[in-house]
């Protein structure tokens, strides 16, 4: 849990056999909170807004998969709280059961997103903002969320990695231009929220990640 400049504060809870990262980014003046990426094994935390009276203003999906949306079905209706997600993600998100199926998963299928996700889109929290970055490459439709600091990625950029490109809609080549442009456009000091695995910053993934870098090596 770290606080933030603009009052943001990024909770992470690493939650099921996926070991994927749900975020609760909540404003604590006005007590509003948004849901990153409701994952497999994230439905405690639904107690734990109501127990902590926070009001839940949305479900967001960086991306489709089936891993990432798990649980939207559960928290849009527990708080009556549009789901938000980008376009060009929705086949994937109308086709995660099938897709989880073939993990081995049993999954309750998504409702329909109530707002389409646009890059430059600014989301409240509170008296903060998240601004949304579209990032295909792991998907047509992925987006990251950028604070005042920080930002939350999905599966774009993890540390010292990069999200896969082998499943239907990834595109490598896409996925490093949209990590150059939109995430390493940040300072170097954002801290780096992905959905899997430990955070890490903007500037040292630009100077270590091994995929990045290898990709500029390919285009000398």
């Amino acid at each position: 849990m770290r606080p933030m400049e603009n009052s943001l504060r990024v909770e992470t809870h690493q939650v099921g056999p996926l070991e994927n990262n749900t975020y609760l980014v909540v404003e604590p003046a006005s007590a509003e909170a948004v849901l990153v990426d409701p994952s497999i094994g994230s439905e405690g935390l639904a107690d734990e807004i109501r127990q902590r009276n926070l009001r839940l203003m949305a479900v967001i999906n960086t991306h489709g998969h089936f891993d990432h949306a798990y649980n939207n079905a559960l928290f849009t209706e527990r708080f009556g709280c549009p789901l938000m997600l980008h376009e060009g993600d929705l086949p994937i998100l109308r086709d995660m059961v099938r897709h989880a199926l073939l993990f081995g998963f049993s999954v309750q299928p998504s409702p329909e997103p109530t707002v389409f996700l646009k890059d430059g889109l600014e989301i409240p929290v509170g008296r903060a903002k998240l601004r949304v970055l579209h990032t295909p490459g792991h998907s047509p439709g992925g987006v990251c969320l950028a604070g005042d600091g920080f930002v939350l990625v999905g599966d774009t950029l993890f540390a010292q990695s990069i999200g896969r490109t082998d499943l239907p809609g990834g595109d490598y080549d896409t996925l490093i231009r949209s990590i150059r442009r939109a995430l390493f456009a940040l300072p170097d000091a954002t801290e780096v929220f992905p959905g899997h695995g430990p955070s890490t910053l903007v500037g040292f993934e630009k100077r270590h990640n091994p995929f990045v870098k290898a990709a500029h090596a390919d285009e000398d």
